[in-house]
């Protein structure tokens, strides 16, 4: 029987919601693997924290919007993977990283458009497509959208059509990835406090009272809302589980 842990890749993983992820599913028993674009300082102490819990973890740049560097990212981690697991996979990838864009559809540029393009669904797509060939079957993809393809906020129809577009996705990665028995969920949070675009719902006490104000349950999401439930998703309690979006958002604009 073979003992050795699994292990999650998350993208994204020094800050917000990504961060909570990663140590939360280090809570699970599940080693961590994550990616930071710029800050390897934040990325660094989330690596301690999880060593600390008597996981393993490392942490990798990769912009995730740059599908050219995919290739090199693989090429680093497979040599980790080698040293770290009996067979060089991994199990599960979470896709977190992302930037804001907010805008009406009438101002938003063809090049914010490419760029919002290229790490919320370009991106996606084509990391994932190749993290398959380092994925053990019966593991995990877990893609980050949002409540905003369920309700509409002004300002948003860039961005929330790039989620809309992973949502489908994910039904397809489910669907044809069954045969590795690799499921594919979508986590959708709702508005949640944290440094994501310069700290729009976190620091704006307008737009903070507003959100509370149309959530069932009263209050600004929070980082800590999300990452047990993607936690939630690498784990054997969530074997019969795929295809599905869980909408994590405190019951907003019910």
């Amino acid at each position: 029987m073979n003992t050795e842990s699994k292990i999650a890749l998350i993208t994204g993983g020094s800050r917000g919601i990504g961060k909570d992820t990663a140590v939360s599913i280090a809570q699970k028993g599940i080693d961590v693997v994550i990616t930071y674009n710029s800050n390897k300082q934040e990325a660094d102490k989330v690596v301690a924290e999880i060593q600390a819990m008597g996981r393993k973890a490392a942490a990798f740049q990769l912009d995730a919007s740059k599908i050219e560097s995919f290739d090199t990212f693989f090429g680093q981690l497979a040599e980790y993977l080698k040293k770290e697991t009996t067979n060089g996979k991994f199990d599960f990838i979470v896709n977190n990283a992302g930037t804001a864009l907010y805008g009406l559809f009438t101002d938003i540029t063809e090049e914010q458009f490419d760029a919002t393009m290229n790490i919320h669904f370009k991106g996606v797509f084509f990391l994932t497509q190749k993290a398959l060939k380092y994925m053990n079957d019966g593991g995990g993809i877990i893609n980050i959208s949002s409540g905003l393809t369920r309700f509409s906020n002004p300002g948003s129809s860039g961005y929330a059509s790039m989620k809309g577009a992973v949502e489908v996705l994910t039904r397809y990665l489910a669907k044809e990835l069954a045969v590795r028995t690799i499921r594919a969920n979508v986590v959708a949070p709702g508005a949640i406090a944290t440094d994501f675009g310069g700290g729009h719902v976190r620091d704006n006490a307008e737009i903070n009272k507003h959100i509370a104000d149309v959530t069932a349950l009263g209050r600004v999401g929070l980082p800590e809302d999300i990452g047990g439930v993607v936690a939630f998703l690498c784990t054997e309690d969530a074997k019969w589980i795929t295809g599905q979006r869980i909408e994590v958002s405190g019951g907003m604009n019910l």
